[in-house]
């Protein structure tokens, strides 16, 4: 689909309206403007802002012009040969502008063989018009200056723009999708916590960490477990909680805790735990151990 503002906006109507348009551009303007009544209606207010300008800005010669021109016209005709025959009909057909300065003055001199030749002085209207015409042409050029440098500002602008609003699209979407995420985590907390087939084993404090306290939620039918965090000692760099299901006096790796879960910030799921009867925490290497560290057993709970 042509955009008829953007081909209107590229100036190519005030070229055509110049003449400055080889025929081919010329002949796709014209089918522009006949398939188109808005560049049509265009184009004819660009030539119709031409024309008043033209007329409003004609110069009119100084006085005096036209003697002084033809005083030295005369003067360069009369210095080679005062008396020859070509040069007195050259000075007569002067004498006749002079007189008439309206009417053409023809004149019919003899040319070599008894040939003649009519040469005719037209009055110097075409300079004017020339110099109208270079006037227009300035102004169609600074009006396309201008209109590039306002489309050029434009673009600046909307490009400022869209990368500001995808910048926002790409905030949005990340918030979205923390939200998103956030959301599904309560949901999930949600029915584990509504859900009566998960048992809740509260793991108090050691002499380790007297004030340290913690719940497992168990669920012995699907082995699901889940870990909430009331309260943790810090931990050093490079360490890490790590929970433990005791099933007949043998520990079994239940998962390590994330920073996030040891602060108390919502339930965490851990691995599955098909049987057990005790859950502790201990602390070790970032990562987890094979066997607990038991010198660092921090919460303890019987289900």
């Amino acid at each position: 689909m042509e955009n008829i503002q953007d081909y209107i906006e590229s100036g190519i109507l005030e070229q055509y309206a110049l003449g400055e348009l080889s025929p081919a551009e010329q002949a796709a303007v014209e089918g522009m403007a006949a398939r188109h009544p808005e560049v049509r209606e265009e184009l004819q207010q660009v030539q119709l802002a031409f024309g008043v300008y033209a007329e409003a800005h004609a110069l009119t010669p100084p006085a005096g012009m036209r003697e002084r021109v033809l005083h030295n016209v005369m003067a360069q005709i009369a210095a080679p040969a005062a008396n020859s025959t070509p040069n007195a009909s050259l000075r007569a057909d002067v004498d006749a502008v002079a007189q008439n300065p309206t009417a053409p003055v023809i004149s019919t001199q003899p040319v070599g063989y008894g040939e003649a030749v009519n040469r005719t002085l037209t009055p110097a209207a075409e300079a004017p018009a020339r110099s109208l015409w270079a006037m227009a042409a300035s102004v169609a050029l600074l009006l396309s200056l201008g209109a590039n440098f306002l489309l050029y500002s434009r673009w600046k602008d909307a490009s400022s723009d869209l990368v500001a609003l995808q910048n926002e699209k790409a905030r949005f979407a990340t918030t979205t999708t923390v939200l998103n995420r956030q959301v599904g985590d309560l949901r999930q907390e949600n029915q584990v916590l509504r859900n009566d087939e998960f048992r809740a084993v509260a793991l108090a404090g050691t002499k380790t960490a007297p004030t340290a306290h913690a719940r497992v939620l168990f669920n012995p039918a699907t082995h699901k477990v889940y870990v909430d965090v009331k309260s943790l000692p810090a931990l050093p760099a490079g360490k890490q909680y790590q929970l433990w299901a005791l099933d007949k006096g043998k520990p079994i790796d239940a998962g390590v805790l994330t920073a996030a879960t040891a602060t108390g910030e919502g339930l965490q799921a851990m691995k599955d735990i098909a049987s057990a009867q005790t859950f502790a925490m201990t602390v070790e290497p970032a990562g987890g151990s094979v066997n607990p560290t038991l010198s660092t057993m921090t919460v303890v709970g019987n289900i």
